[in-house]
């Protein structure tokens, strides 16, 4: 392992022409590195950038003058830079073995480390598919921040993995909890009515996440298991809500791929003792998610036609989501003994204007098929739509969409079954 100052940092000398260059998600990205990739594009070959989600500045349109752009996941601000991307769809599950097997390609893997007294390092807030960036990578540049939390697990690196280390960088994004709407606060109530005491959750970031985990303050006996998690599981802990005790598997314990949250969150999950993180290949395998005990996954999307197909990453012609961990969750909450796959969302767009229960999705994507999805909710009510025809789906979901579009969905619906011969 070499060292080096930041400042004498050449990526000119480092990067071959039309390698692919990658880092981690939200705030596993080393943003010292990055900032100084972006700076020094000009000097370079046309390499290519691989990005997941991402919330920093580092993505502008401008980089298309100098790089190529890869893009897993189109939310936060990687949707800057979607329009001038390719697109990769693949389920998170699977990213790790793609990484590893060359199906995804990464030949230089910039990640951000802390140095623990055994001589290893950690990541930190991490895990995902990075550790099968980096161990699958030509070249790992490791920049060196001593604010990590010193968090062990699928989050260990050791010093044979990291070919260049880099002084230094104490920055990490920090990302609070959104505010949410009057409208997911009455979602989110309708879906911890669905969700039993002693279930297990998976939750997510975002406004209707933090909406959910305000809505269980009532509950006793949870356990957690997501891809990520935020600031606003503290609150359930600290309030006696997340106890672990009967999750059947990884019992007491809090398993993530990420913490997605504040220095409140970084600080609590290392005094905690409490968190396990693990790689993708163990937070969304099914036969892990299947283990567990009442597992309740929770998650979103843009809209859901009247057969059930949900699109999670398509709006108004931009690529604004993710396949991301969103199928493996679906799938993950029905494959448990007791447990079910929830979707939920506001009816309408923010302005009223649009329903997100649509007739069809036209030439938008599918990210979940009809033949997944379980639970429907929005602020008007609950569809349970597993083991119902078409024609049911159809009603059930009406009976959920916003008053003032049921009437234009129903002419839809009747309007196509007059048309058959």
């Amino acid at each position: 392992m070499q060292q080096c100052q930041l400042e004498q940092l050449d990526f000119a000398d480092l990067v071959r022409p039309g390698e692919v260059i990658a880092w981690p998600q939200g705030p596993g990205e080393p943003l010292a590195l990055t900032e100084r990739l972006a700076a020094q594009g000009p000097t370079l070959q046309r390499p290519t950038l691989l990005f997941g989600l991402t919330y920093s500045d580092t993505l502008q349109p401008a980089l298309a003058r100098d790089f190529g752009l890869h893009a897993l996941n189109g939310a936060g601000n990687s949707r800057r830079v979607t329009a001038l991307a390719e697109i990769f769809p693949a389920h998170l599950s699977a990213l790790p073995g793609l990484f590893r097997s060359g199906g995804l390609r990464v030949d230089v893997c910039l990640v951000q480390a802390r140095p623990l007294a055994d001589g290893r390092f950690t990541l930190g807030v991490i895990c995902d598919f990075t550790r099968a960036m980096l161990q699958k990578a030509r070249l790992v540049v490791a920049l060196l921040n001593p604010g990590l939390p010193a968090l062990e697990g699928d989050a260990i690196v050791s010093v044979q993995d990291i070919d260049l280390l880099v002084d230094g960088d104490a920055r990490i994004l920090d990302l609070p909890d959104p505010e949410p709407s009057a409208a997911e606060h009455a979602v989110a109530q309708c879906v911890a009515e669905l969700i039993p005491d002693q279930a297990t959750v998976q939750l997510g970031v975002g406004t209707l996440p933090a909406a959910v985990a305000q809505a269980l303050r009532g509950h006793h006996g949870l356990g957690l298991h997501s891809g990520v998690v935020s600031d606003a599981v503290i609150d359930l802990i600290e309030r006696g809500v997340v106890t672990n005790a009967h999750k059947g598997l990884d019992a007491g314990r809090i398993v993530t791929g990420g913490l997605f949250g504040t220095q409140r969150l970084r600080s609590f999950a290392e005094q905690s003792g409490l968190f396990d993180m693990r790689s993708a290949d163990y937070t969304h395998q099914l036969s892990v998610m299947a283990g567990l005990s009442k597992f309740h996954t929770i998650n979103s999307g843009i809209e859901i036609d009247l057969s059930g197909q949900v699109n999670a990453e398509v709006a108004g012609g931009r690529y604004l989501g993710a396949v991301g961990g969103y199928v493996d969750f679906v799938r993950g909450g029905q494959a448990s003994p007791g447990g079910r796959s929830i979707i939920a969302f506001p009816s309408t767009t923010p302005d009223g204007r649009h329903s997100r229960i649509v007739a069809s999705l036209g030439e938008r994507p599918v990210t979940a098929a009809r033949s997944d999805v379980d639970i429907v909710v929005t602020e008007h009510g609950v569809a349970h739509l597993r083991g119902c025809s078409l024609a049911e789906r159809e009603r059930r979901l009406i009976a959920i969409a916003h008053p003032e579009h049921r009437d234009a969905l129903k002419r839809i619906t009747h309007q196509k079954k007059d048309s058959l011969p």
